[in-house]
């Protein structure tokens, strides 16, 4: 028995001594590593603290040398679940949750990571309206960071139904038909709306009062009237 027990401990040393630190959970279980070249491995648990009027929290999951992988869950330091999200070469992958600190479900989030060791991918374009139908398959420059791709879904954490929905892209928002919204592209009804700014260098329309007094004025000579504009 002696001898089992310096065989175990010597095993329990050696798997230690590859650590340059971590810590043992209340269960005995080895977390925070760090290796002998400074990379985070392995279960993870992070503690923030209440900050400046910001609510701290504590997350768990994985690390893969130094990066996030797989599922990472985030708590208030009440205990509740506020986050639930899945990671790929340390970006945000796939989908995501969100929770109100009541523990009703908030937004649910979709995004594409890419590998780093590839300078471009291919990436799979879904019908929004058949998630499960491929329309097209699109090369895309590894710019470094996880894109909105998919679904969104906005919750009201009370009722727990939909609010609203969006569709994502590689980034850029589409409507029903698949086609990309651009909000600062919006047409300007003209019926309603005239830019302020008009440089197009036709004449906007004039001030009611200009109208009423070329009227009135419009039998008489020498009369001589202006449209309210500068650079005369």
């Amino acid at each position: 028995m002696r001898f089992i027990f310096c065989v175990l401990l010597l095993l329990s040393l050696n798997s230690f001594g590859q650590w340059k630190t971590f810590i043992i959970s209340v269960k005995g279980d080895t977390l925070n590593r760090v290796d002998l070249k400074d990379k985070k491995q392995g279960p993870w648990v992070i503690h923030v603290d209440d900050l400046r009027g910001e609510k701290g929290y504590e997350e768990e999951g994985y690390f893969e040398n130094d990066l996030k992988e797989g599922v990472w869950k985030r708590y208030s330091l009440q205990g509740i679940k506020i986050a639930e999200e899945n990671y790929r070469w340390g970006k945000l992958n796939g989908r995501s949750r969100y929770f109100t600190y009541n523990g009703g479900l908030l937004r649910e989030e979709s995004w594409r990571a890419f590998d780093p060791a590839n300078a471009y991918d291919t990436v799979n374009v879904y019908d929004v309206n058949d998630p499960t139908k491929v329309i097209n398959r699109v090369v895309v420059k590894n710019e470094g960071v996880a894109l909105k791709h998919g679904e969104w879904n906005y919750y009201d954490p009370a009722e727990g139904v939909i609010v609203k929905t969006e569709n994502y892209r590689l980034n850029k928002l589409v409507n029903n038909q698949g086609e990309a919204v651009d909000d600062e592209l919006k047409p300007i009804d003209v019926r309603t709306a005239r830019s302020a700014s008009d440089t197009t260098g036709k004449k906007t329309a004039k001030p009611q009062a200009v109208i009423d007094y070329e009227k009135k004025n419009s039998g008489k000579k020498k009369v001589k009237t202006r449209e309210g504009q500068t650079g005369y």
